[in-house]
């Protein structure tokens, strides 16, 4: 399947020159860069005003029989990449890679943290002005996957076990969860362990090698009808020696079955 990348250079509503940089690559050459002007607003709007263009990008690719392949600086944009394939009439499995849950609410974060709450959001949980703005339709618990989410708060934890949602804790498991379905997989690159890929935000101790995950991507990319795929990236103003910036991009390329360039 020919893959086609949009790349969102946002952390929530804040632009990232850093992140932007990735488009002037010389294998980026193909890339569409997702910058419109954002409104005056509180952050929701702000960042509404970048999910509905990633949204119309995600729908004509998918309409085209093409895949595409977003990357951005946080894990909400996957509401306007969610969208996107629903309103080409897909309604995959989402695969949700990540190092924490993402599965607060208001009622339960601890932080306030907006971007620890998009999964919650996607299966219907919580606020959904981001998923109304998209024009997304929430998932039902038993399409969504969640696997490692090793760091977990208190009130997420809880409302995980009392869900449909799957998690697993171990990469491998979830080959055997998604044969014959068509998949949505969302990366968010502090999965990877932080001896590997240290540039992150939130590193979190533990999680899978760097080899480990190459692997699995592989696999992944070799049995599963993959329909998409977004990648919540690294922090880029930590990356000093690009040594994590390789690694993720390399595992985007594993994951997407291209070669690595």
């Amino acid at each position: 399947m020919q893959n086609q990348f949009i790349l969102t250079p946002y952390f929530l509503d804040r632009y990232s020159p850093e992140l932007a940089e990735l488009a002037g690559t010389p294998s980026s050459a193909a890339w569409t860069v997702n910058r419109p002007a954002l409104p005056e607003g509180n952050m929701q709007q702000r960042m509404a005003a970048t999910l509905v263009p990633l949204a119309d990008f995600v729908a004509k690719t998918a309409a085209r029989g093409q895949r595409p392949v977003s990357i951005a600086g946080d894990c909400c944009t996957a509401i306007g990449f969610l969208a996107g394939l629903q309103h080409a009439g897909l309604d995959p499995v989402l695969l949700w890679l990540d190092a924490h849950g993402d599965f607060n609410t208001w009622e339960s974060t601890p932080s306030g943290f907006l971007g620890g709450m998009p999964l919650a959001m996607i299966s219907g949980r919580g606020e959904q002005t981001l998923m109304e703005s998209a024009g997304a339709q929430p998932l039902p618990d038993a399409q969504v996957v969640l696997c490692d989410g090793r760091d977990l708060d208190t009130g997420e934890a809880l409302a995980l076990q009392a869900s449909g949602v799957a998690h697993v804790t171990a990469l491998g498991e979830v080959l055997a969860l998604l044969q014959e379905r068509p998949v949505y997989v969302h990366f968010d690159t502090d999965i990877v362990d932080p001896a590997d890929a240290p540039a992150m935000s939130y590193a979190t101790s533990g999680g899978p090698s760097l080899e480990e995950t190459r692997a699995v991507f592989r696999q992944l990319a070799q049995t599963c009808q993959i329909v998409g795929v977004s990648m919540s990236t690294w922090n880029p103003g930590l990356d000093v020696d690009g040594r994590t910036r390789t690694a993720c991009m390399g595992l985007l390329n594993d994951l997407i079955g291209q070669e690595h360039r």
